[in-house]
């Protein structure tokens, strides 16, 4: 059992605690996520309920027409085989599904300043049919020949102030069927692979670009079916870590359901600050008593029946790093209570110890105890992003959308960094990683990164590197779009492979 050869290396300039308790996040080098990436089954009960189920949250700052913005994403519903019938996949109109921005002192107390709300409903054209989704093929969302439609609405809630916005709505495009809905694959033919990613808006596939959302103030949304963006051997980390060359892309022909957000930077306060990104998913619980009483106040507070049962930060805090008695615990409650509740589990990772026991044979490097680089990270447990950079370099990964110049899937330990106007950064002229744990694109080898950070000694100056190391999984199955919503395309239901 041994990851790919590594060597140690001292990276100098880097402070020795990437993160101070102000929440003022250093960024380091990463050091975030565990071996276990994100299998999407962090929990016991949320295995229970995969529409409220959270697989990914991710947040990056990008820049077009002269703004910038922060993009968040969250996906949900783990694992979905494509094409799967006669019910398919999708949002649940019981579950609201909310992406939270947290600025200023709210990023250390893992407050939420922000909240983008995402409420769907869901109706059927024709009843009386076998056919759920498609009455015949598809040639536009939402068209005579989709039976099921769901749309949905955005609400901001602006948590100091009390105050809630619609900011518009959208319509969800169908899932990716094949035969039903040929414009989601290659050369429009139903039998052939979903589209790999583009670079142009212009090239998107109908589906897509047709339920891009203008909302109110600069605001934009997508909410649909995706291709599952992460990538991992995730089958061998879970098999007493006895990793596998090449790896196994676990994720592989697998889709989720994605709610993507375009946000103006100006709308939460601009560019010359870090903020932190979460997400929640919260399920609607009708009381149990019966009675007229019962009904009308259902009727009439239909928002206090919600109760949250999912959340996620970064990868994957709750699934590497929380213990199994508390995990359920985590996802019920907000960051807020990180410090007090969980941060014991950033100190004193037992994953340190089963990669030192079980792959290094006991004699590993990983420190074990007092990780106040993983705590600073992790708790709160918010993706902090600098919004004072230039923007995230994109993933493509394929002929019409290559990855952009400078970006690296190992984030700084691939050299792609990018320089801060608000932090000192490593070297104290604002030095910062261009990727994960400084926001999360698509693409980001969370695993990989997250293992080389575990087994380094991140708390010296300078410290000590031992990677790069990780999965053998170095990509995802199918080309990411550089334009939004930057998921890629949802797999064929009559073309995909899994591993």
């Amino acid at each position: 059992m041994n990851f790919p050869s590594f060597h140690a290396t001292r990276l100098p300039g880097i402070p020795a605690i990437l993160a101070a308790a102000t929440g003022c996040f250093f960024l380091g080098l990463g050091a975030p996520s565990p071996a276990r990436a994100s299998s999407h089954m962090d929990a016991p009960l949320i295995t229970l309920d995969d529409a409220a189920n959270t697989t990914d949250v991710y947040a990056f700052l990008n820049e077009h027409g002269g703004h910038r913005y922060l993009t968040a994403a969250l996906s949900v519903f783990p694992f979905e085989e494509p094409g799967i019938g006669p019910n398919g996949f999708r949002f649940d109109d019981n579950v609201r599904y909310e992406i939270h921005v947290s600025t200023g002192d709210d990023v250390a107390s893992g407050r939420s300043t922000f909240t983008y709300r995402f409420d769907f409903q869901t109706r059927y054209r024709n009843r009386e049919t076998i056919l759920q989704a498609y009455l015949g093929v598809i040639k536009a969302p939402g068209d005579e020949a989709q039976n099921l439609v769901q749309t949905y609405t955005v609400t901001m809630i602006d948590e100091h102030k009390g105050r809630a916005v619609t900011l518009g709505r959208g319509m969800v495009p169908p899932n990716n069927q094949g035969i039903a809905t040929p414009l989601y694959n290659q050369g429009n033919d139903g039998e052939k692979p979903a589209k790999d990613g583009v670079a142009d808006a212009a090239d998107l596939d109908a589906y897509t670009a047709a339920t891009i959302q203008n909302l109110k103030d600069g605001y934009r949304s997508f909410a649909g079916q995706r291709d599952d963006g992460f990538y991992g051997d995730i089958q061998a980390v879970f098999d007493l870590l006895a990793l596998r060359k090449p790896g196994k892309d676990a994720q592989m022909g697998f889709n989720v359901h994605t709610m993507v957000l375009e946000i103006p930077v100006e709308r939460i306060g601009g560019d010359m600050q870090v903020v932190g990104v979460h997400a929640t998913t919260s399920r609607l619980r009708p009381p149990v008593l019966g009675g007229k009483w019962w009904a009308e106040d259902f009727r009439r507070n239909r928002d206090k029946y919600y109760v949250q049962v999912g959340r996620q930060g970064n990868p994957l805090f709750c699934e590497g790093f929380v213990a199994l008695e508390d995990k359920d615990r985590y996802n019920q409650l907000g960051p807020q209570t990180d410090a007090r509740l969980f941060k014991k589990y950033a100190l004193k990772p037992e994953l340190a110890h089963l990669l030192n026991a079980l792959v290094f044979g006991g004699k590993g490097p990983a420190p074990e105890t007092d990780r106040t680089d993983l705590a600073g990270i992790f708790i709160p447990d918010l993706i902090k992003i600098d919004l004072s950079t230039a923007p995230a370099r994109l993933a493509g990964g394929s002929v019409s959308a290559p990855n952009d110049a400078g970006y690296s899937r190992l984030g700084i330990f691939g050299g792609d960094v990018l320089i801060s106007r608000v932090q000192p950064g490593f070297d104290g002229k604002g030095l910062i990683p261009g990727g994960w744990p400084n926001g999360r694109r698509f693409g980001d080898d969370v695993v990989d990164i997250g293992v080389t950070a575990l087994i380094s000694d991140l708390r010296v100056s300078p410290p000590v590197i031992n990677g790069p190391a990780g999965d053998n999984v170095d990509g995802n199955d199918i080309g990411y779009n550089k334009v939004f919503p930057y998921a890629a395309t949802p797999h064929n239901g009559r073309a995909h492979d899994h591993h």
